[in-house]
């Protein structure tokens, strides 16, 4: 399948999807299947999703964060990492890293050295059993050596998410609270998921 670069350097792979379709023949039915030839949301498709019950994103500024092709995401919180993880191989042997929260000045700056940092988002997120998402830092930071990774927001998910904030910068990087760090890319999944997401952290930060 064809690839490509994104703006941030990545390499993207074209996503493409199968619908089926019925048609009549003389001989009886025949099924076959076409190529749906995206299954990204456009911001047409976003903006009815901002509006409806629940919203996708809730308390979004649509003028300010609905992008072409996502929805902005602005920080909140941000922790530092203050013991180690373990993850075994038995899904119940787990457990995140202690944290605890990095303090900003009166007009919400913080100061942070190089390092790793979780953050909290500020909008929390909606997602129906036919959507996935996955969210990608903007351009901006990643200019400045400023990195964020995040995992798969599975079909049925809801609550504000988190990411990893990694400063690569060796003279650190400040950023304010409020202030759009990542973009969500939502996908429509073929069909819906049978059972959405229901893990641990189903309805996080809310």
């Amino acid at each position: 399948m064809p690839y490509g670069f994104a703006s941030d350097g990545s390499i993207v792979r074209d996503i493409t999807v199968f619908e089926t379709a019925t048609v009549f023949a003389s001989g009886g039915t025949a099924r076959f299947c076409h190529q749906r030839p995206s299954i990204v949301l456009s911001r047409e498709e976003l903006r009815a999703a901002l509006t409806a019950t629940p919203p996708l994103v809730e308390d979004a500024d649509v003028h300010l964060q609905l992008q072409p092709n996502g929805v902005d995401l602005r920080v909140e919180r941000v922790q530092r990492l203050t013991s180690p993880g373990l993850l075994g191989a038995a899904d119940n042997v787990r457990e995140p890293a202690a944290r605890e929260d990095m303090p900003t000045d009166k007009d919400g700056w913080w100061d942070l050295h190089r390092g790793a940092y979780v953050i909290t988002y500020r909008e929390k997120v909606n997602l129906p059993t036919d959507l996935m998402a996955l969210s990608r830092p903007r351009s901006s930071l990643l200019r400045s050596g400023v990195a964020i990774h995040g995992a798969v927001w599975d079909a049925g998910y809801s609550g504000r998410g988190e990411g990893l904030l990694a400063v690569l910068n060796s003279r650190g990087y400040r950023l304010q609270r409020g202030a759009r760090v990542a973009q969500l890319v939502f996908f429509r999944l073929s069909a819906a998921t049978g059972e959405g997401y229901k893990g641990r952290y189903h309805g996080e930060n809310v």
